[in-house]
């Protein structure tokens, strides 16, 4: 499994975790390349900023001491979730052709299920339409599938909140997240 190289800060909580007995400063963040959320710990004397960009692979790190692990989704500061929702809304509008591509390509989990079914406000109706529309020409922008399909739902959005579900919640089925 590749690991993160990079990691945005989410939150910074100086003097740890309330009621924690060693009271480590650590930082909530997100890995930038797969999206992997962690719990980081800054190295003596450095004070991290909300979001920014520190490198967390194997090599010299300047800004952080370890990787403590990996973080729950339900253990998110407020902060932290506020900071998500913006990186994420950031990420998908940068990899837009990404997530174009996966309706492209997005196929049946069984006989009674499609990936497509599974974007919050994406029935049966919606994923048939989809699917007639790229067989004829796959979809090349989010504006695009909006043009081509009337009653679509705001597709960036759908994006954003399957990513922050599959972030927070423990989602049975992962598209965007590992």
């Amino acid at each position: 499994m590749e690991k993160e190289e990079t990691a945005l800060i989410l939150d910074y909580l100086p003097h740890g975790y309330f009621g924690q007995e060693k009271r480590l400063p650590v930082a909530q963040a997100i890995g930038t390349t797969h999206l992997t959320l962690l719990q980081l710990v800054p190295k003596k004397g450095i004070s991290l900023q909300l979001k920014e960009e520190v490198y967390i692979g194997s090599g010299k790190r300047d800004h952080i001491s370890y990787i403590l692990g990996r973080l729950p989704g339900d253990k998110l500061t407020e902060t932290a979730r506020i900071n998500l929702q913006d990186f994420v809304r950031k990420a998908v509008e940068a990899d837009e052709k990404k997530f174009v591509e996966f309706f492209n390509k997005a196929e049946a989990i069984n006989t009674r299920l499609h990936q497509l079914e599974l974007l919050p406000g994406f029935g049966r109706r919606h994923t048939d339409s989809i699917l007639k529309e790229r067989e004829e020409k796959p979809f090349e922008s989010f504006k695009e599938m909006h043009e081509r399909i009337k009653s679509l739902p705001d597709v960036k959005k759908a994006i954003e909140k399957r990513i922050l579900d599959e972030l927070e919640k423990d989602e049975k089925y992962r598209f965007f997240v590992r």
